[in-house]
């Protein structure tokens, strides 16, 4: 099954300033993104809302919104895709679910290997005690 595509209209972006090193670039232009996405507010399958919001992601805040910072090219449409894609990773990570691991009992060869090897095992430390008179 196929996890669910992130609505862009659910996603609010707000234009900032990037950190770091860049010269006057970096002081006059807004080109880093903050993406917003609320869980609580979206379309998302109620399963899927609930798998979110127990990761333990520092980037999800209290309230249920997702806070994602995009500042790693020098325009913002690309920045704004870098955040979106990085959503979308997200909630495809929260909609896979693990395959059920299922018990399952060692069969009786690898049984009689494993006390054979221990006892094998116990001998040879047997032996290396001191030799008695």
């Amino acid at each position: 099954m196929l996890p669910p595509r992130i609505d862009p209209r659910e996603v609010e972006f707000s234009a900032i300033r990037a950190q770091g090193a860049g010269g006057q670039n970096v002081n006059k232009v807004s080109n880093a993104v903050h993406l917003r996405f609320d869980i609580h507010a979206s379309s998302l399958p109620e399963v899927l809302k609930a798998r979110l919001l127990a990761l333990p992601d520092q980037r999800i805040a209290g309230d249920g919104v997702i806070v994602i910072k995009a500042q790693e090219h020098r325009s913002m449409p690309q920045n704004q895709a870098d955040a979106l894609a990085r959503l979308q990773d997200m909630v495809d990570k929260a909609a896979h679910v693990p395959k059920a691991r299922r018990a399952t009992k060692p069969t009786k060869g690898s049984q009689r290997r494993r006390l054979e090897g221990k006892s094998r095992r116990g001998e040879i430390k047997a032996g290396r005690g001191r030799v008695g008179e």
